[in-house]
């Protein structure tokens, strides 16, 4: 017979797993959502082309001021200074929209895990995948 311990403990246990599978199914919905939203011939994948193409919509959008460069209040939270500061050849501390670009295509490659050229749900919820969507949406 068990006792109120071990009942305990097992109740406790199954929460965790419960807890730790839902998140990332969670996770995993979300990625896959926004995949959709950004994948036009809805294969299930996007290419790099495609991802240039959302991330230049992006790009223009936060692009508040129509001055073609993005500082870093404008970037709101997609960029560390770091980043910015690896994305900027120029060293003018805004990112153009070939800046822009140019650090989405190494995020996608990134993300590329199996380098099939596509990125999948599965590859947007990698670290690198997330890191990529942050450009993306």
């Amino acid at each position: 017979m068990m006792g109120i311990r071990t009942l305990g403990f097992c109740v406790v246990a199954v929460a965790a797993v419960l807890s730790a599978t839902g998140g990332s199914v969670l996770a995993r919905q979300k990625a896959c959502k926004i995949l959709a939203s950004i994948n036009p011939d809805k294969d299930g994948t996007i290419d790099l082309d495609e991802a240039k193409k959302a991330a230049s919509a992006v790009f223009n959008a936060l692009n508040k001021d129509k001055d073609a460069t993005l500082e870093v209040k404008e970037l709101r939270g997609r960029l560390s200074a770091k980043e910015i500061a690896a994305g900027d050849p120029d060293k003018d501390k805004t990112i153009d929209i070939s800046e822009y670009l140019a650090i989405v295509e190494a995020r996608f490659k990134a993300a590329n895990r199996d380098a099939d050229g596509t990125i999948d749900c599965k590859e947007l919820n990698t670290k690198a995948g997330r890191a990529l969507l942050k450009l993306l949406k």
